[in-house]
């Protein structure tokens, strides 16, 4: 098997910069699939957050500027390589696009950049500038959600001709069907594409009228991958296809589902330098050490009977926010703490602000990012909830198994995939799934959860079986190289 040229290109990175579950992927997919031989270059945009000391980066003139509706927008190109994972990162920089305050979001209006469509246009013509400057002949590009959809079509229709790309295939990766990259039609003259593109009903960028960056992408892709099996299923169905279900059963036979996995260089408990105290499977009582100090700076009681609930979470109704407030009554009647972290709608920070109020020995909300203080609540935790509308892969849940985390979720998406429900008369499980996107069902497996917590030699049976899960990215990475492979011998097949 010989080794590839594998680019990837997204528009975020950790640990640089992140929003999500994106930037984790893009940390830790590139990495896993260098270590197995192959060349690998990520090119994401230079925001102004990354943090990054001069003598780590080289910078690179490039001579070359994105036209966008006849406007030049320079390009700076900073190259950073790790000696370690051999893998090299090209920061697209230019200032009108990436020195803001927010990355999509602008956080004084908390909404998008009116502009993402031009940011996002610039930064796929700009790769295409530097893979030409670097003179990179890429074997695939592995392309990442609706900001970087658009570079399969001009891979197969712009620079086509651009001898470095005439037998590159193309990967996109759905992280999360919900951010499609839908713009007014007004905006399609800014992408500099033929406008047989966008006729109605048969262009791939038309969508009901308006422009659609990912649409575009999965019927130019060679391949679409999604982050769990389960998603990639339920993508193709009027429930969870957000108005793309059509184009992707188009793609049926293209579609691959992949799960998310986990850096557990980072996310450990007996290596974990953001916790407390660090503990393994074999000795657990740095768990407790964790909860009481979690505790302690929560400004809440130390109750060993009462199980601590933790959840890290954009605090968005995909998340299943609503169903915890619509709940709160009768979750905080039982015997348990909660901690939440995280940001989002405004009508779920006030709310939660009212709990924290309402039950100040049960209840305490942080909301903000904060990177440190997820990983002590990760560790600190005894339950995981997570009872989301939809949830393409999630990571917490993986997270939370290897903390000993125990993870109530709800049967959907990468959740379905990961969790094994508790089953009493067996004694075997990961978890507690339930299924019904309503409170009761999911103050039933709060219950269950619960109830078990009392009985702690069954509740550290299910604890450690799911510590010794595997959910490592050596094997996401093989399933990926595998599918590159197998488009890379298609292109040589047909070459």
């Amino acid at each position: 098997m010989s080794a590839l040229t594998i680019c990837y290109v997204a528009s975020e990175i950790a640990p640089f910069m992140k929003t999500g579950g994106l930037g984790d992927v893009l940390g830790a997919l590139p990495k896993a699939v260098a270590q197995q031989g192959h060349n690998v270059k990520v090119f994401v945009p230079y925001y102004r957050h990354i943090t990054l000391t001069p003598n780590r980066l080289r910078t690179v003139e490039i001579n070359h500027a994105v036209s966008i509706k006849n406007k030049q927008y320079p390009i700076t190109l900073y190259i950073h390589r790790n000696g370690k994972t051999k893998v090299e990162v090209y920061f697209i920089g230019n200032d009108d696009m990436f020195s803001r305050a927010g990355v999509y979001v602008d956080p004084e209006t908390n909404r998008d950049y009116e502009d993402n469509d031009e940011r996002f246009i610039f930064f796929n013509k700009a790769v295409f500038a530097v893979m030409a400057h670097q003179r990179i002949k890429p074997d695939i590009v592995h392309v990442h959600d609706w900001q970087t959809a658009i570079f399969p079509v001009y891979g197969k229709t712009k620079y086509l001709s651009e001898s470095e790309l005439s037998n590159t295939k193309y990967i996109l990766t759905i992280h999360n069907l919900a951010y499609q990259g839908v713009f007014p039609p007004e905006i399609y003259d800014k992408l500099d594409l033929d406008t047989t593109l966008f006729q109605p009903m048969t262009g791939p960028f038309e969508f009901y009228g308006k422009v659609n960056f990912l649409k575009a992408g999965i019927l130019y892709a060679d391949k679409i991958t999604t982050v769990s099996e389960q998603y990639a299923s339920e993508i193709q169905t009027s429930k969870y296809g957000c108005g793309l279900e059509g184009v992707l059963k188009k793609r049926s036979d293209d579609i691959h589902g992949i799960l998310n996995g986990v850096d557990y260089t980072v996310w450990s408990p007996s290596r974990d330098r953001k916790l407390y105290h660090t503990y393994h499977i074999a000795n657990l009582s740095g768990k407790r050490m964790n909860k009481v100090e979690l505790l302690n700076e929560a400004h809440l009681p130390i109750r060993d009977t009462a199980p601590l609930i933790g959840m890290i979470t954009r605090l968005v109704d995909q998340k299943g926010l609503d169903l915890v407030v619509a709940a709160a009554e009768r979750l905080f009647a039982m015997n348990l703490q909660m901690i939440i972290l995280g940001t989002g709608d405004k009508k779920y920070h006030e709310k939660l602000n009212q709990l924290q109020e309402q039950y100040p020995d049960k209840f305490r909300v942080f909301l903000k990012f904060d990177d440190t203080l997820a990983h002590r609540i990760e560790a600190a935790s005894d339950i995981y909830l997570m009872p989301s509308q939809f949830e393409p892969c999630g990571l917490n849940q993986l997270y939370s198994l290897k903390y000993g985390t125990v993870p109530v979720v709800r049967k959907v998406g990468g959740l379905a995939d990961t969790v094994v429900d508790y089953n009493p008369e067996t004694k075997e499980g990961t978890g507690f799934v339930f299924e019904e996107y309503t409170p009761e069902a999911m103050l039933g497996a709060i219950e269950r959860a619960v109830a078990l917590f009392q009985k702690k030699r069954a509740w550290t049976k299910v604890m450690k079986a799911g510590m010794r899960e595997d959910f490592s990215w050596n094997k996401s990475a093989t399933k990926y190289i595998d599918l590159y492979q197998q488009v890379h011998e298609l292109s040589s097949v047909t070459g």
